[in-house]
Parts: C-alpha cells; structure tokens; sequence
C-alpha cells in the first residue's frame, strides 16, 4: 500500500488492530510472546482480548557498530548463538573481531534484562502450543527471526508472528520461519518503524514490569 504519514496513534492501537486478524485463526490456548522491549505494548491488548497469557521474550539485536539500527544479527534468550543477517555481514565488510565485541556487549544486556523481566517469573512451556509472537514492526526482521528460531526450538506450534507493519519484503524472508504471519498493514517504512507511530517512545524497564504485572492479573489470596 502508499505509505501515510502515521498508521498507529501508539502500540495498544497497533494490538487492538491486530486483535480481530489473530481471532480468525481460531488458536486453542494461544500464548502471546511480546518481544522486548516494545512489542510488549503491542502484545498487552492482543493476550487481553485473546484470553491468552502474556510471556515476555528477550532478543538483542546485534547493530552495526557506526549504524546501530541497522542490524547484522541478533541473539535470542537460551539461544547459544546469534542468527546472523549475512547480506548486511557482507555489505558492511564487517570483521570478526567486530562482531564478537557487539555479540558480548549484547550478550551482557540480555543477561541484565533477563534478571529484570524473568526473575520470579513463570516461564509456560510452548510445546504443542499456539504461540504468537508480537513485535511493533519489521525492519530487517533480525530480531523477529531469532525468536522464532527458539521458540520453535522449544516446540511451539503452530507458530504466528503478529506484526502492526512491516514491508513486503521483510514479510517474506520470515515466511520460512513462522507457520503464519499475520500483518495490519503491509507498507513500506521510508522513516522507520517509529515513523508509522505518532507515540514511539523507548518503554522503560517500569513500564513494561508494568504491562507484565496487569496481565498477570491481582495477586491470589
């Protein structure tokens, strides 16, 4: 479609737009992974509607070192190495020595994220089951791609990717790795993901412990 200024007012419109899209699949106990840290927001309202628990994932994206946004790979929580995006590897001329210097910084990250958002927490298996996981938009699709990888790694299945915009381009390198993609609005993003959104701002630790905690609903007595 012709690309327009803003296509969300935020992420929980980007999640109450993908909503009525995941309720056609008719999933049986789906579970609703956000990836972090913004997808989160995303997916908060999808696992509300959908009745399905709320599951934090963790990915790092690994950014080129003189354009972080762009990403040569990513790594993925429980994952022992990295997917790579050897096109953007090539096209950068990066050396080995440089990418192992970001893969351990970002390794480092993780590490601190996963004692913030898995700490106490429990972790449903996903084997057999349904799991959609929700991002607030595709780029290179690194990111996306490595979780997929591990969630089918620990059996999930069927396995969707819920994105609220991603380019043709993008949807189709990731059609091989999730059994389904489902899209509110294939469109080109001439400013990036966040120029789609007319709120994008960086969720902070507290906000998405914040998102976690009210899916999670109030304490048991």
């Amino acid at each position: 479609m012709a690309w327009r200024s803003t296509l969300f007012r935020d992420r929980q419109e980007a999640g109450e737009r993908l909503v009525p899209l995941l309720r056609d699949l008719g999933l049986d106990r789906p579970i609703v992974y956000g990836l972090l840290r913004g997808g989160a927001a995303v997916a908060a309202p999808i696992a509300a509607a959908l009745g399905a628990p709320l599951q934090p994932f963790l990915v790092r994206k690994l950014g080129v070192p003189w354009q972080p946004e762009l990403a040569f790979g990513a790594l993925a929580e429980g994952a022992a190495e990295p997917v790579l995006n050897q096109d953007v590897v090539t096209l950068c001329g990066l050396t080995p020595a440089q990418m192992s210097r970001i893969q351990a910084e970002q390794a480092q990250e993780l590490a601190r994220r996963q004692a913030v958002y898995l700490h106490g927490r429990e972790r449903l298996d996903p084997r057999g089951r349904a799991a959609i996981l929700v991002d607030d938009g595709l780029a290179t699709g690194a990111s996306a791609r490595a979780a997929l990888r591990a969630l089918r790694g620990r059996g999930a299945a069927p396995l969707i990717l819920a994105i609220p915009v991603a380019p043709r381009e993008s949807i189709d390198s990731l059609s091989a790795e999730a059994d389904r993609i489902v899209c509110a609005e294939v469109s080109s993003i001439p400013f990036g993901i966040g120029g789609c959104y007319g709120d994008f701002h960086q969720l902070e630790d507290e906000e998405v412990l914040a998102l976690l905690a009210a899916a999670e609903g109030p304490p048991q007595p």
